[in-house]
């Protein structure tokens, strides 16, 4: 359970990595002159893995920044050269209680989520992967602005880490904020393999008493013998080299997600609800990894002041989040910090994360997180600061009402907002494809590893998404923060509406290739995906 307090935390001051997931290591050692990783071998003889990609990094066509070139270097020496924190994790399969139907899956150290990362803004993080999961995997962090070659892009910025093997991540980071770390391989995000990322202001501006970090996802692994890799076939079975299993788990498998799909495609045909972010139909939709009748209970006192950090680490579900009997007190949103504004509920989609304030008054109150669309399933934990009986969990609060706030309603802080420029560079970027025929794109180009979007260091760059779809897509850029328009929050995902368009800007200041792709990972992995790259200036 996830229930920090802030005053422990700093009296601590974070000497010691935390048990289970994350443990010390002396595997991975940085060179202090010019901040490169060295790799050190792991001698387990990995299986064969037909998910592995090739190279020791990913490759730049020509005139292209490469992933772990000079400019890379020079860039994350500017981050600093604070202390190094050492931790390990280990991906693994597992199997968890969903209220009584045990599933088995994939996670981090056998923990849903997996273990909270905590350092503070200056340090650098030195993190062994070991990959004990049948299939090769990598680690992407989510929303930080790392150095190139450690972003877990498979194919683009490194190769993905074997079934049997280890991998050395190493980076700086200088920019405080609410992250989170999961797999770039294929749909493995919609396994177990999430964990918060959680970089701490020195300087941390905000008073409270207590933090809570509640990750909210969707679930169907091990669900009826589905999973997300069933799912991915079944929506793509009639594309050329669409495929199904073979073997009778997977047909079963299959058979649950052939179910599911043609739900979802019948609710599309006869939408009840005008909000166009239904989906797949997640049996299971979880809470710090728990389902609704088994709740977190997160214990303070009345008049305590909490800083939630919500993370949606969801595949496909959008999320309208509320605290019964409280109002939201919105500090940042993807890490930044915006202009303080009080809510009752705010909407939340794959990928984005908000930090919010609350005063906690006297009682048992559930947090409650409703999916968006017309299939209304929760998930939920419950904040008690006294005696009494919790809520039922099928009662939703009566904030829930409101719709919820979302990202592009709120101000940066004028601490963070970028100066005004006129964009050197605009990208122009159609979201295409549709449900039927799950033909998701790019300006009408699905997925190519070699595809390159060109910029150049120092630039300004608009990027204009336009969705020509009729569903939601929350779009991600790696490595860098954008704003959004009229002063508007920095982020790294922002959702962007059917036939609507949303134009973002961004300073190119983090040299490498990068990915650009919708949080929905159905989406991505199915096509809505692509690398904006550097141009070498050598």
């Amino acid at each position: 359970m996830r229930t920090h307090s802030r005053r422990s935390l700093l009296g601590a001051g974070m000497a010691a990595a935390g048990s289970g997931l994350l443990t010390s290591t002396g595997a991975y050692a940085l060179d202090t002159r010019n901040g490169r990783h060295r790799h050190h071998s792991h001698h387990t003889p990995p299986p064969p893995d037909s998910h592995d990609g090739h190279g020791s990094h990913g490759s730049a066509p020509a005139g292209y920044v490469s992933p772990d070139g000079p400019e890379v270097i020079k860039a994350e020496r500017a981050r600093g050269s604070g202390p190094v924190r050492r931790f390990s994790v280990t991906a693994s399969e597992a199997q968890f209680d969903m209220g009584g139907q045990v599933v088995d899956t994939w996670a981090y150290g056998d923990l849903l989520p997996g273990n909270e990362v905590r350092v503070k803004a200056g340090e650098r993080v030195a993190m062994t992967l070991h990959n004990r999961l049948p299939h090769s995997t990598t680690i992407h962090w989510h929303g930080v602005q790392i150095r190139n070659d450690m972003d877990g892009s498979p194919d683009v910025t490194q190769r993905s880490v074997k079934a049997g093997a280890s991998f050395d991540y190493g980076f700086a980071v200088d920019i405080p904020g609410t992250y989170w770390f999961h797999p770039h391989v294929g749909v493995q995000l919609d396994r177990g393999l999430y964990a918060p990322f959680i970089v701490e202001d020195p300087r941390e501006p905000l008073s409270y008493d207590h933090e809570w970090v509640v990750m909210i996802d969707d679930w169907l692994d091990g669900v009826d013998g589905m999973t997300p890799d069933a799912m991915l076939d079944e929506l793509n079975k009639d594309k050329p080299g669409g495929a199904g299993g073979h073997s009778e788990m997977q047909r079963v498998g299959n058979r649950a997600a052939a179910a599911a799909v043609a739900r979802m495609r019948r609710r599309a045909r006869h939408r009840k609800s005008d909000d166009p972010s239904d989906n797949i139909e997640y049996p299971f939709h979880v809470m710090n990894g728990r389902v609704a009748r088994d709740r977190e209970t997160f214990r303070a006192k009345p008049g305590d002041r909490i800083r939630i950090r919500l993370i949606n680490a969801a595949a496909g579900t959008a999320y309208r989040v509320a605290l019964g009997g409280h109002n939201l007190t919105v500090t940042h949103i993807d890490g930044y910090p915006v202009q303080h504004k009080d809510t009752d509920s705010l909407l939340i989609a794959m990928g984005e994360r908000f930090d919010v304030l609350v005063t906690a008054k006297e009682g048992v109150f559930p947090l409650t997180a409703l999916s968006a669309g017309g299939n209304n399933q929760t998930a939920q934990a419950l904040l008690r600061t006294g005696s009494g009986d919790a809520p039922d969990d099928k009662i939703r609060p009566t904030e829930l009402r409101s719709g919820g706030l979302s990202a592009d309603k709120f101000k940066a802080a004028s601490s963070v907002r970028l100066s005004n420029r006129t964009p050197d560079r605009t990208i122009k970027l159609d979201l295409t494809g549709n449900m039927d025929d799950w033909d998701w794109a790019i300006n009408g180009k699905p997925y190519s590893s070699t595809a390159r979007y060109p910029v150049e260091q120092g630039e300004r760059v608009r990027l204009t998404f336009h969705n020509t779809t009729t569903m939601w897509h929350p779009m991600h850029l790696h490595g860098h923060t954008f704003a959004l328009a009229d002063g508007g929050p920095r982020k790294d995902t922002t959702i962007v509406l059917p036939d609507k368009e949303v134009s973002v800007d961004f300073d190119a200041d983090n040299p490498g290739l990068w990915m650009l792709h919708c949080h929905n990972v159905y989406h991505s992995e199915s096509g809505m995906m692509t690398v904006m790259g550097y141009k070498s200036q050598r």
